[in-house]
């Protein structure tokens, strides 16, 4: 009985290429928020906290291949898998410039102090492993 209910339910729900569609959305569209507030805003804050490291603050416009190209490719599932890898790192490079004060911190209302962060991150891989499916503006695999 449960047997039978759960391959109906499997069947009913099998939509791979859907799910990758939803994640690609989902974390794609999420991220540009992040994006479209650097560009309102800007990333002067970022090029003082890397020149405070010694690193040249220019590199602060990074973030905007992070949270600009990058959602965007990986929404329209153009280049995806490399775009996602970028995104991923972009998130990696955020939490060592500011998060690592979190790392060991649950917030008040228990989550991890780095639970948004690890989200978009761990997205990003996941992204980067599944790649676009076939729900993409390109038919040529070679771009997807």
């Amino acid at each position: 009985m449960l047997g039978s209910l759960n391959l109906w339910f499997t069947r009913l729900t099998n939509h791979q290429d859907g799910g990758k569609l939803l994640l690609r959305l989902t974390f794609g569209i999420l991220m540009l928020f992040h994006g479209v507030a650097k560009i309102l805003h800007g990333t002067s804050w970022i090029a003082e906290s890397l020149q405070a490291q010694g690193i040249p603050g220019f590199v602060a416009y990074g973030v905007y291949i992070g949270e600009i190209l990058t959602p965007v490719l990986i929404i329209l599932g153009l280049f995806t898998r490399p775009a996602a890898f970028i995104y991923a790192v972009n998130l990696l490079v955020a939490v060592l410039m500011v998060g690592t004060g979190k790392f060991f911190t649950l917030t008040q209302v228990g989550a991890w102090g780095l639970e948004n962060e690890a989200m978009y991150f761990l997205g990003g891989v996941a992204i980067m492993l599944l790649g676009s499916g076939r729900y993409s503006i390109t038919k040529n695999e070679a771009y997807r």
